[in-house]
């Protein structure tokens, strides 16, 4: 059964635009433990929110595994890992971390209760719930 995510990045720094022009882009940088042991769980095929942390705060679109994880040419030293994410859909409607800490369904998502977290596990209640938040079909 397909897991679900939440992957961050800033729009500075690699932006939804620039994930829908690449088509698929490895998902690189993380170095978090628990960031890298997400994407170390994650199958092609998963689907994961892409969320624009620091500027904007807002789920913008939905990415899916490509390829699942393996060494990060970004890392200098240790054992961090990358996976391989192809754009799938825009979000309709952005959906914004005011709106998510404002629906008392989503309280104790990751995003919320971890919120420096980049990579996080999304239930499929959650999943669904912020779908119909952001208008988009799931």
């Amino acid at each position: 059964m397909a897991q679900y995510w939440l992957v961050k990045s800033e729009p500075e720094a690699f932006s939804w635009d620039q994930q829908v022009a690449n088509g698929v882009e490895p998902w690189t940088g993380v170095r978090n433990h628990m960031a890298k042991n997400n994407l170390k769980a994650m199958k092609q095929g998963d689907l994961a929110f892409f969320y624009h942390s620091n500027v904007g705060k807002e789920i913008v679109g939905v990415v899916e595994v490509a390829k699942e994880a393996y060494p990060d040419p970004t890392a200098e030293s240790g054992d961090w890992v990358c996976v391989d994410m192809r754009a799938v859909k825009p979000v309709p409607k952005p959906v914004t971390l005011t709106s998510i800490k404002a629906d008392p369904s989503l309280a104790d998502i990751a995003l919320v209760r971890q919120s420096r977290l980049s990579v996080m596990s999304i239930s499929p209640e959650h999943w669904d719930r912020l779908c119909r938040m952001g208008e988009c079909e799931h």
